[in-house]
């Protein structure tokens, strides 16, 4: 009977300690997905980065400014998510097995965050250019305060998840968090990286951010089966108002997201440009939205179907043909 007395919040009757039994059941699949996914960053081979890097002739300067802004925003945001799960999120679920994949998030944040460490070190990037690009360029620091300002329950020290009213801002937090921040946030940039990876461009580089994208589709994957299990559990949030706040939250978003991409690609390169990310932006919101049981907005269709193959092989030579890479058990996830 212990097991249906589970619930992901506001459950004293539990013992946080005792897992089992669980009833949580896909915590514990994304758990075992994100150890299947695991990888360490000089596990790559930056070699022809460094030499591409070094090089006058083979990067130009729209493609090195691409790079920076995109390693500048990632360093940071990878941090801020880190912040948030370890010092906010994991001390309001209480519930054991969700706790147990938070805990594994927690590590892949940090993963990430070596990772912009080691591209710095290897390519002899200059730290203090790298990591204030989110203070120096609008359409950065835009995205991350209203990110911080949509989560901002979550770091106040004197919050709780009691009554309705709380339960609502904490959903609408977890929305910010993990639907917008790594949900859509991420997205351009997955894009931009990716393509020069198929370029065969900055293949260590791109590599990583695939990676990344794997790991980011896992955590996606959680975030919203907690949001919906939240809003399961506890129906009486979900009203009209508060559905149509979410979606407005999510349509600023892509806004926000497009207005950094129009700022990465004034020009078109590598077969991208602005307007066709906008696009695959919108196409994204749609899938997050009716994945938290929304209606979708935007009706866009994918101009990036590769994106998509990304993340759902299984066994591969990696996608771009740059090395093989095993995965035990890594499962297909559709949204």
């Amino acid at each position: 009977m212990e097991t249906a007395e589970k619930k992901i919040l506001n459950c004293a009757t539990t013992d946080p300690n005792k897992i089992l039994p669980m009833k949580y059941k896909w915590a514990r699949k994304h758990y075992q997905s994100g150890v299947a996914n695991n990888w360490t960053p000089d596990e790559v081979n930056m070699q022809k980065d460094v030499e591409t890097w070094k090089s006058t002739s083979v990067l130009s300067d729209d493609e090195r400014r691409l790079i920076m802004w995109n390693m500048g925003f990632f360093s940071t945001a990878e941090s801020l998510t880190a912040n948030n799960l370890v010092l906010t999120i994991y001390k309001h679920i209480t519930n054991p097995e969700c706790r147990q994949y938070l805990l594994r998030q927690a590590y892949e944040e940090a993963v990430h965050t070596d990772t912009f460490i080691y591209c710095c070190d290897t390519l002899g990037l200059d730290p203090d250019d790298v990591y204030t690009m989110y203070d120096r360029v609008p359409s950065i620091k835009h995205k991350d305060e209203f990110v911080v300002n949509m989560t901002k329950s979550l770091s106040d020290p004197n919050f709780s998840t009691n009554g309705t009213e709380n339960i609502q801002r904490f959903v609408h937090d977890l929305v910010g968090f993990y639907v917008i921040m790594e949900g859509i946030f991420f997205y351009a940039g997955f894009v931009m990286m990716l393509s020069f990876l198929r370029q065969n461009k900055m293949v260590g580089v791109g590599e990583q951010f695939q990676f990344i994208l794997r790991d980011e589709s896992v955590h996606l994957a959680f975030g919203t089966d907690l949001i919906n299990t939240i809003v399961e559990e506890n129906p009486e949030i979900w009203t009209e108002q508060f559905k149509t706040t979410i979606t407005e939250n999510i349509k600023h978003g892509v806004e926000l997201e497009s207005a950094y991409a129009h700022d990465c690609l004034p020009t078109g390169i590598l077969g991208l440009n602005a307007d066709t990310i906008d696009e695959y932006l919108k196409y994204v919101a749609d899938r997050r939205l009716e994945r938290i049981n929304l209606e979708k907005v935007y009706g866009a269709e994918n101009p990036f179907p590769w994106m998509s193959e990304i993340i759902d092989l299984r066994k591969e030579k990696n996608f771009f043909e740059t090395r093989v890479t095993e995965y035990k058990n890594a499962g297909s996830l559709k949204w």
